[in-house]
């Protein structure tokens, strides 16, 4: 939206004839005295309308954090300019037998907890969710990329219903836990926590359990869905298991890469 001058407008023509009248008393000679005894007009000064200062807020302000605009999600820290949450992991390419796993296991766990959604991608996070100022984004990635260019790719399993909630008890989460390639994550987690520390961040959580987020909802779940929900959950996905012909490969995956995303930027860097 394109925003009009403020300026003076005259409201009509006598005004320029008393303008051109009081510029030729100002050039008679017998008017010196009077002119230097006059005092100036005043200054008048115009408020600024109230709608022309809405459309700049205070930057200490900061935007607002609408929950609304983000599925309820609630953030672990303040959004401040120039500051860019920041998470790496690696991504899960769901195949269409994972999808049709999750489409028999989260109704079923809707009947404990109805407000849980399926997630809308899927992945593996090798840290917590961070802050980068803006201008430490490209050297915290290269550093990363020097990090990792050792890595080879590596097939790992992941097939044991658990139930997680983030550190807030924010919100709760359905994943399949890590069965195999335990040892590879953590050698990837080692190597990323270095990159933290060289930056000041924080590092990744001590024994951790790798795994693929399916389903979600806010606040603190795990009393409905643990215990008999969580029984169910797992003898379902192990009888889905069992259906295919390939069982065994059914959830074993090929990682192919470490993916970082810093606010809306991606980077990816490939495993050898």
């Amino acid at each position: 939206m394109s925003v009009a001058p403020l300026v003076g407008y005259s409201s009509s023509g006598s005004d320029n004839e008393a303008e051109a009248e009081a510029a030729t008393e100002r050039t008679r000679p017998g008017n010196k005295r009077r002119r230097r005894s006059q005092s100036p007009l005043p200054c008048q000064r115009f408020p600024v309308p109230e709608s022309v200062l809405n459309m700049f807020p205070s930057t200490e302000e900061g935007p607002e954090d609408d929950s609304t605009k983000h599925g309820g999600r609630i953030r672990t820290f303040p959004h401040e300019r120039g500051n860019w949450a920041t998470h790496v992991y690696i991504p899960y390419e769901a195949r269409e037998e994972f999808l049709d796993l999750l489409d028999v296991l989260l109704p079923h766990a809707q009947t404990y907890e109805p407000r849980l959604v399926r997630m809308e991608e899927f992945h593996l996070s090798l840290s917590q969710s961070v802050v980068l100022r803006h201008h430490w984004i490209l050297p915290f990635v290269q550093t990363l990329k020097d990090h990792m260019a050792a890595f080879q790719k590596f097939f790992f399993t992941a097939n044991q219903v658990k139930i997680y909630t983030n550190q807030e008890k924010t919100r709760t989460f359905i994943g399949l836990e890590v069965t195999s390639g335990h040892a590879q994550f953590l050698d990837l987690v080692s190597e990323v926590d270095r990159v933290m520390e060289e930056f000041s961040l924080t590092t990744f959580y001590q024994d951790p359990s790798f795994h693929v987020s399916l389903a979600w909802c806010v606040g603190d779940a795990h009393l409905q869905l643990e215990g008999q929900c969580l029984q169910e959950l797992q003898v379902n996905s192990q009888k889905i298991i069992e259906e295919f012909e390939d069982s065994e490969l059914l959830l074993r995956v090929l990682a192919e890469q470490v993916r970082c995303k810093s606010g809306n930027k991606f980077f990816s860097m490939p495993l050898k």
